[in-house]
């Protein structure tokens, strides 16, 4: 007999085959008989119950949770002035009225350009901060970890710290434990609720009417469909998936070492110091062993699970709270701290010889970073304060190209579009210029050819206007001619060109 490991965890045992055998004769006869007990080739999925640890980097991470979770919630009920008929919502993305509105800055649908430049920003921003200290915004500022620590805070409030945790999901379920997680899950669906209505306020212009028409289900399908989304997510990820999210669903954590180098801080550990490590003993003399009396709490209190004295690895955040747990235990046995800590590779070396410790903040990595992080910082900013408010666009009609007039005269039409930025009506003077005569007519504006039209175009808005520009034949040397379109606003003189084509007989 032979076996087969099985990846169902069942071994199986296979007759041999012979030229005589059964077996040999019809593959289809086989005969398999499954072995109980045999290994399976996948873990099982162990949950990961973190300690709670007070200490330096757990104290800088409420502070971020709660500066975080502030800035989300209270965005949406910050006011800014920007006149009449407009929302005066600080943050607030117009979806009906095609605008993004953040304070004194304006963003209309053609301009999704500055979205590009705030994406690059961020991602730049991000490799930055990397090289300077490593996963540090996935472990203090990162949505899914701000989320989950919330939630864990409100799993230990009701189940207790991490030896009760683990002691009432192991055991059989009490009516005690079941009113524990049902509270728990109850408080879970409340603040995802909180989450999905907050990220829908930044779409209403006023955030109270909103929340009431929400509540009373008065709200649109797209209102209940966004809260499902967003908070079913913060649900799901936050309250059950956990760390699976930061360790099998973020791109981040696959890439993110090709943006540190050994002289980025991150969470490392003093092998060199706390090798060979042991259990403490009243009579321990360190001199002969290392500083890691092999505690786990690093491994308790991780939000991962993560060992770090086993290296940098995908699961590990950056959180330091591993550090906070190592330091306590190296205050309790009279232990230099920073066992583990953050540091560089570089200074971990040099300590192991001797040498002193030093932080490399200025180098190449990070000079090309924010090299390319105050161009395109500079570039948006001087788009955004050079920026025209008037703008024009001309589309060519193109069935037909050109219509030859009874009078010889070649006639094109237009469709043509001014976009006023400005809160106020304006009135705005259209000429052209490239082909000598040319004359302009615009449907419902003017009452005949003319060189010169006027079009009103309200505050705000964008004018769409049809036009026929007719131009002699004498006029049109090619198939194809160059014509300008220009406008002047009446009011302040400012001026915009647009170059466009004429068609005419060959």
């Amino acid at each position: 007999m032979r076996t087969i490991p099985r990846k169902a965890g069942v071994t199986m045992a296979v007759a041999n085959e012979g030229p005589g055998s059964q077996a040999g004769q019809s593959r289809t006869a086989q005969a398999i008989k499954p072995i109980p007990g045999g290994n399976s080739l996948y873990e099982s999925y162990q949950k990961v119950h973190p300690r709670r640890i007070s200490g330096t980097y757990r104290s800088i991470k409420w502070w971020m949770m709660g500066l975080l979770l502030t800035i989300f919630w209270v965005g949406p009920w910050l006011r800014w002035d920007r006149g009449p008929s407009v929302s005066d919502q600080a943050i607030f993305i117009d979806m009906p009225g095609r605008r993004a509105y953040f304070f004194f800055i304006e963003i209309w649908p053609q301009e999704v350009y500055y979205l590009t430049g705030l994406l690059i920003i961020a991602a730049v921003g991000l490799f930055f901060a990397t090289a300077l200290l490593g996963r540090v915004w996935c472990g203090f500022a990162c949505f899914q970890t701000v989320f989950t620590d919330l939630f864990v805070a409100v799993e230990r409030l009701l189940e207790g710290d991490r030896n009760s945790r683990i002691k009432r999901d192991s055991s059989p379920m009490t009516v005690d434990t079941l009113m524990r997680k049902t509270l728990k899950t109850v408080i879970w669906v409340l603040i995802s609720l909180a989450v999905g209505i907050g990220f829908i306020l930044y779409f209403y212009p006023a955030p109270w009417p909103a929340i009431v028409d929400i509540v009373t289900f008065n709200a649109g399908a797209a209102a209940y469909g966004t809260l499902a989304v967003v908070g079913g997510g913060c649900l799901i990820m936050a309250g059950y998936a956990r760390e699976q999210v930061c360790m099998y669903m973020c791109p981040y954590a696959r890439f993110q070492s090709a943006m540190v180098d050994e002289d980025s801080m991150i969470v490392t550990y003093e092998k060199w110091r706390g090798e060979p490590r042991g259990k403490y003993s009243r009579d321990a003399d360190f001199s002969q062993r290392g500083d890691c009396v092999d505690c786990g709490l690093c491994v308790q209190v991780c939000p991962t699970g993560v060992d770090i004295r086993e290296g940098t690895q995908l699961g590990c955040i950056g959180c330091g709270l591993c550090v906070d747990a190592c330091n306590s235990v190296m205050t309790r046995f009279g232990l230099p701290p920073n066992l583990i800590a953050y540091d560089s590779i570089t200074n971990q070396n040099a300590r192991a010889e001797g040498s002193s410790r030093r932080i490399r903040l200025i180098r190449p990595r990070t000079l090309v970073y924010s090299a390319l992080l105050l161009v395109v910082i500079g570039a948006m900013a001087a788009s955004l304060a050079t920026r025209s408010r008037l703008d024009i666009s001309v589309l060519h009609e193109r069935s037909p190209l050109f219509v030859t007039m009874s009078d010889g005269s070649v006639r094109n039409g237009y469709t043509f579009k001014v976009l006023n930025m400005e809160r106020i009506d304006n009135a705005f003077s259209l000429t052209t210029t490239g082909i000598a005569g040319a004359t302009i007519e615009i449907v419902g504006v003017t009452k005949g050819p003319v060189t010169e039209a006027n079009l009103p175009v309200a505050g705000d808005k964008v004018g769409t206007f049809r036009l026929y520009v007719s131009a002699p034949r004498a006029s049109l040397p090619a198939p194809t001619n160059d014509i300008s379109f220009v406008l002047i606003n009446s009011a302040t003189g400012q001026t915009q060109t647009y170059k466009s084509l004429f068609a005419g007989p060959r």
